[in-house]
């Protein structure tokens, strides 16, 4: 196999802690600013009432479908014209890029419609009561009219990254996000549009996003996005679904698990009403708004990691296929060690700060003695994150798909459902806020043994 000279020597000589750090720099503040779009609408939502917090945490689930199917398309694509590029077949990465955009775009229609047609009833579905049900109806409809616009945002971000134009990934996330800060207040409160104000800052900020994502396209030698190379055949559908699919499956089990921990927050928020002094409808509306801040912060956090670890991937999938397995190994410890040091610190800070933390979204004390309790518990299992995060995206990135997908399930499906499903019935509320970070424990528990047999194999 032939290597460009400077990238192979790069690749495999460069001390990994080095190559690690300089490929995370972009790839964190960009899974960051990802994350700030959710955070964003959430902050300024929290100011309007409890229920439009808690119809922001409720349509979160269809946000996680969203990109599950931007990723999917993303990733495939992505990961096809990485491996063409490299192999000097630049027209089949034109034409997977391509195909890769307008499935996006074609996905995103068909979710606009169908969540459109079913629109109350998804709203129900998703756990919305009574009392946010005006809310999450007027969000929701909004975010599903930008589906079109947000999938093919993704899927830019992605391909550019896979193409190693990471900064113009970067750069097109970041101007997205500012904007999405400057609009909220402007339409939330200056033109007293409420929850909609919101859910429009965000769609014509991933617009902006796309367009700017689209111009880096146009730079360089990266691959343009063009009308004549979309093929729809069954080898680029393959690719594309062969790529995704681990994507699509650990996204999609994440938005199943955010739709049932709504449920059972509204139900067991419900049953608590008395040691919330709050009445059972508000007592609903405070549980799931104070999981759903939670789930949130939570999010920002493992934003940073995956950051990290997609600087990690590149190091050990070259690596790993040059048959240096000692440099596999020590990109991987390096990783491990920075992931959970700045996992601990974070623990400690959410541990000591946990009231403020959840006030800072909404100042309501029913939603903040939900939050915190939820947010503490999670706090203590978050030394086991890093080892858990690191674990996965080393196992993807050497091509251990079963072992990934697993791994990736682990967290938000393996144990998370089922734990969902019987503590609340043993403990009320508090087995909703501890049962997340009981499944963290058991994702740490089970990726051990997996590592231990791919290092075995190497």
């Amino acid at each position: 196999m032939r290597h460009h000279p400077d990238k192979y020597t790069r690749m495999t000589e460069t001390p990994v802690e080095r190559l690690i750090i300089s490929l995370a720099i972009p790839t964190i503040i960009s899974m960051l600013v990802t994350a700030l779009y959710n955070s964003a609408d959430k902050y300024f939502v929290g100011a309007i009432s409890t229920q439009a917090s808690a119809a922001v945490s409720v349509v979160f689930a269809v946000m996680s479908i969203i990109q599950a199917m931007g990723f999917f398309c993303g990733h495939g694509s992505g990961n096809y014209m990485s491996r063409q590029i490299g192999a000097g077949n630049r027209r089949e990465a034109e034409e997977a890029g391509a195909t890769g955009f307008i499935l996006a775009f074609l996905l995103g229609t068909v979710v606009m419609c169908a969540g459109l047609i079913f629109l109350y009833p998804l709203a129900r579905f998703l756990g919305a009561t009574d009392t946010m049900m005006s809310d999450t109806v007027g969000y929701l409809r909004i975010i599903l009219c930008g589906a079109p616009v947000m999938m093919p945002q993704i899927v830019l971000n992605n391909q550019l990254r896979f193409q190693g134009s990471a900064v113009y990934s970067m750069i097109g996330l970041v101007s997205g996000a500012v904007l999405n800060i400057a609009l909220d207040p402007l339409f939330i409160f200056v033109f007293g549009m409420g929850v909609s104000g919101a859910a429009l800052a965000t769609v014509l900020s991933q617009g902006v996003g796309l367009i700017v994502l689209y111009a880096g396209t146009l730079h360089g030698e990266n691959v343009r996005i063009h009308p004549k190379n979309i093929r729809f055949n069954r080898h680029y559908l393959h690719e594309i679904v062969n790529g995704g699919a681990p994507s699509l499956f650990r996204q999609g089990m994440s938005s199943i698990s955010t739709v049932i921990l709504n449920h059972m927050a509204g139900v067991y928020g419900a049953a608590a009403a008395a040691s919330l002094l709050v009445s059972p409808e508000d007592a609903a509306d405070a549980a799931i708004a104070g999981m759903g801040i939670t789930t949130q912060v939570m999010m920002i956090l493992n934003s940073a990691l995956i950051g990290f670890g997609q600087g990690m991937q590149p190091t050990v999938s070259f690596n790993y296929g040059a048959e240096k397995y000692d440099r596999v190994k020590r990109a991987f410890a390096f990783s491990v060690k920075v992931a959970t040091v700045a996992a601990s610190a974070v623990a400690l800070f959410c541990l000591t700060f946990a009231p403020q933390i959840i006030r800072f979204f909404r100042d309501d004390p029913a939603v903040v003695a939900v939050g915190q309790t939820a947010l503490r518990f999670q706090a203590c299992s978050l030394f086991l994150f890093g080892f858990s995060v690191m674990s996965n995206m080393m196992l993807q990135s050497i091509g251990k798909g079963v072992r990934a997908s697993v791994m990736a399930a682990s967290r938000s499906g393996i144990f998370f459902i089922p734990l969902i499903l019987i503590l609340p019935r043993l403990f009320g509320l508090f087995g909703v806020e501890i049962s997340q970070a009981i499944a963290d424990v058991c994702a740490f528990l089970l990726a051990i043994p997996i590592v231990r047999s791919v290092w075995r194999e190497m």
